[in-house]
Formats: C-alpha cells, sequence, structure tokens
C-alpha cells in the first residue's frame, strides 16, 4: 500500500514539473520561417472535396473495364495488409497459381504486373528485347501499332507487317517475314478488340522457334472468352489485364514468360530501360528466383491483387471449358439477333470473331458518336467506337462473363438498332 501511495505522488509530482518547465525560446531565425510556413495556405480546400464522393451506375459494354461481381468488389473492400507480409506472399503465390491455369502453363515465371494491360506489354518488350535488335509487330488493329512504337522508343529495329482492321495473318507470310527479319521477339495480338477478332495462333509458335524467335502474345480482350494453351502452342510470353473476362478492377495485368523467353531476358547485355518493370527484380519480389527471401522492389497494389485472387477463384470454380462455352454461347445468341435485324457485322467469320467483343459495322450515314452519346445518356450503357486503325469503322459491343448474360444480349441488341 505504501509503495503505491508513493508511486502516485511521484507521477503527480513529474506531471507537475513538466507542466511547470519553462518552454525555451525559439531562435530568431526558426520563429520568421514557422510563421510563414503557417500563413503561406493561400488555395482554400476545393469545394468538390468536401462533398460525398458520387459514382453513378453504369451498363459496361465498353473495351474496359467491366462490370464486377460483387464478390469481387467485396475481396477489394478487405482490410489491407503489407505488401510484405507473409499473409500477402501467400496471396500473391494463389495468383501465380490461378494465372498458370489460366493460361494453361506451367512456367515458373508467372506475375501479375502492378498496372493495365500496357504495364504488361511494357514489360514484356523491355526486358527481352536489347536496343538495336529486330523485332517484328504484326499489325491489324491498334494493339499491333502500340507494341511497334513500344520497341521503337527503347531503340529496337522495328520491322511491321500489316493487314486492314479484322486481317488475319497466315503462317506463310509470318514465316516469310521471320526469315527476312530474323528478329528476336515476334508479336501477335491474339484478341484483337479494335476490330473484334480473334486471331488463329495455332504453329505461329512452331516457327518462331524454327527461326529462334520469341512469340509474343497479347490476349488482354481473350483470356477467358476465347481458348489459347500456352504450352501447348509454344507462345513464350503471354500477357492480358484484371479488367477484362477476369471481371476484376483495372490495375494488375498477369503476364507469363517460358524458358525460353528467360534465358534471353536474364542473359542480356544491357539493364532494360524501365527499372520498374525489370524482371530480375520482379521475380524476386513475386519468388519466383529461388532466392530465399523477398526483397522490396515497390509498393504492390494489395487491394487490386485481393481483387484479382478472388476473380481467378472464380474463374477455377466455374472452368476454362465453361467460360469459353458460355460466352460463345451468348456471342452467339448476340450475332444472330443483330443480324435479324439487318444489321452487319464489321468480322463475317463466325470462326474468327471476338466472343468478348461484337463488332457491327457502322451503316452508312450515321454518326457513331452521336450513337453513343445517345446510348450513354439515356439508357447508361456504355459502349464504344472502333480504336485506332478501326476509328469510325465500328460499334463495340463488349461483354466479359459477370455481364455475359441473355437478358444482356436482349437489351444490347434493342439499343444497337
Amino acid at each position: 500500500m505504501m509503495q503505491r501511495t508513493l508511486f502516485r505522488r511521484g507521477a503527480l509530482l513529474a506531471q507537475k514539473a513538466a507542466v511547470e518547465v519553462p518552454l525555451l525560446p525559439m531562435s530568431a531565425p526558426l520563429q520568421p520561417r514557422l510563421d510563414r510556413a503557417m500563413s503561406s495556405v493561400t488555395i482554400p480546400p476545393p469545394e468538390c472535396m468536401l462533398r460525398p464522393l458520387e459514382v453513378p451506375f453504369r451498363y459496361l459494354f465498353g473495351p474496359g473495364p467491366s462490370n464486377v461481381p460483387p464478390r469481387v468488389l467485396a475481396a477489394g473492400g478487405r482490410g489491407i495488409i503489407g505488401h510484405m507480409h507473409p499473409e500477402m506472399y501467400e496471396i500473391m503465390n494463389d495468383i501465380k497459381k490461378g494465372i498458370q491455369y489460366a493460361f494453361q502453363t506451367q512456367n515458373n515465371m508467372t506475375i501479375a504486373m502492378s498496372g493495365s494491360g500496357h504495364a504488361a506489354m511494357e514489360c514484356a518488350v523491355f526486358n527481352t528485347v536489347e536496343p538495336g535488335e529486330s523485332v517484328l509487330v504484326a499489325v491489324n488493329g491498334i494493339w499491333g501499332e502500340r507494341v511497334a512504337e513500344i520497341a521503337e522508343r527503347m531503340g529496337a529495329n522495328v520491322h511491321i507487317m500489316v493487314k486492314a482492321p479484322g486481317g488475319v495473318f497466315s503462317n506463310e507470310e509470318i514465316e516469310k517475314a521471320l526469315a527476312k527479319h530474323k528478329p528476336v521477339l515476334f508479336f501477335l495480338t491474339h484478341g484483337e478488340s479494335s476490330a473484334g477478332l480473334a486471331h488463329p495462333v495455332d504453329g505461329i509458335g512452331d516457327l518462331c522457334r524454327k527461326h529462334n524467335t520469341l512469340f509474343l502474345v497479347d490476349a488482354v480482350a481473350s483470356l477467358g472468352a476465347s481458348p489459347i494453351f500456352m504450352d501447348q502452342q509454344n507462345i513464350d510470353i503471354l500477357y492480358t489485364g484484371s479488367q477484362k473476362a477476369l471481371n476484376a478492377p483495372p490495375g494488375t495485368a498477369p503476364i507469363s514468360f517460358n524458358e525460353r523467353a528467360c534465358q534471353k531476358m536474364f542473359n542480356r547485355k544491357t539493364k532494360p530501360v524501365s527499372y520498374l518493370f525489370d524482371m530480375a527484380h520482379l521475380s524476386n519480389y513475386w519468388g519466383n528466383d529461388g532466392q530465399p527471401a523477398r526483397l522490396y522492389h515497390h509498393t504492390g497494389p494489395v487491394l487490386g491483387f485481393f481483387s484479382l485472387r478472388e476473380s481467378l477463384a472464380i474463374f477455377a470454380e466455374k472452368g476454362l471449358e465453361e467460360s469459353w462455352r458460355h460466352h460463345r454461347e451468348v456471342a452467339g445468341y448476340l450475332w444472330k439477333g443483330l443480324e435479324d435485324m439487318g444489321l452487319k457485322l464489321f468480322i463475317q467469320n463466325k470462326d474468327l470473331r471476338l466472343p468478348s467483343v461484337t463488332t457491327i459495322a457502322i451503316p452508312e450515314g450515321y454518326n457513331w458518336r452521336e450513337m453513343l452519346q445517345y446510348i450513354m445518356k439515356h439508357h447508361n450503357m456504355e459502349m464504344t467506337g472502333g480504336l485506332g486503325p478501326s476509328t469510325g469503322m465500328v460499334k463495340q459491343i463488349e461483354w466479359l462473363d459477370y455481364q455475359c448474360r441473355e437478358e444482356s444480349t436482349l437489351l444490347l441488341s434493342r439499343l444497337s438498332h
């Protein structure tokens, strides 16, 4: 009892002493600096930031993002954890396995980029190509144009094969260009969303191996909607985006490199032009380099990874074959409805149509911008026109998994008329 009383008295004396200790006078130079800092705010808080956030509901049938399932939204709303916590690493390991299933690959060097599909696009080129090396790009829409510019900016010797939007490159044409330009990398878009084309891939990987070329494929608009088999089709580098058929928010981009690609990018003479996209660092961040510890490289999008992990879980539960079948079935339902109304689909060959993106040829005499603005204004529905070379030629209707339902096709076909 005596000890407790003495302790309380000591605490009170310490508090009193702390209060009564006079503050030391500030040095003369410091006081004016503080005064200036406190009086330097001349721009008031913006009124818009004092209002609650308002986000309208929209039916997203444009080029992405897509409408997100409640389950994925809930995953992105979970409590945040550190990006280097053991639990986060476990989630990243799950994401890797989910991507391997979606890509149909056993590649160890499989990750999700922190960024949109463009991040994966640049990562693929930056890591496998050095300045002065030859790159061959198949251009039949906007995404080939983008890759050609990216490769050109980092100093590659870029060669392009060009077709009109929706055009298909034959394997004979590709082999002839490979033999002529001897590229270290050949790029092809599997799902060319700007035209609504699903480009055939079979046999191209074999040709690239024959000519000692890496085969890079963009599957941003096609993964989950149209079959692709990374290992079986000898694709060396494959990437996609989270905001398409995976139905996750934009901001993460799955990408995978096989052993051939790893041999090229980890035995280069110069460092990649991007530090953020350097796979020497990213492979460690994702635990793919065999090192006992993962070192800090950048802060990954934790909530984005939560959402991606959940979307991949839904994908695995449904199964690849069912996802492909579902997209094809509902797309066919829409195609028939549009054609029955006299509208012309841009891709005439049904076998080459991208199930996730339907492109309608703009009828003569119609202003496609006015059409899309009217639909958005009166029906809260986002669609889009062409992109790049297909601008003014098509109207795109993109639907991806969660929004890919028969009732949606009825609504879309009526509004598209």
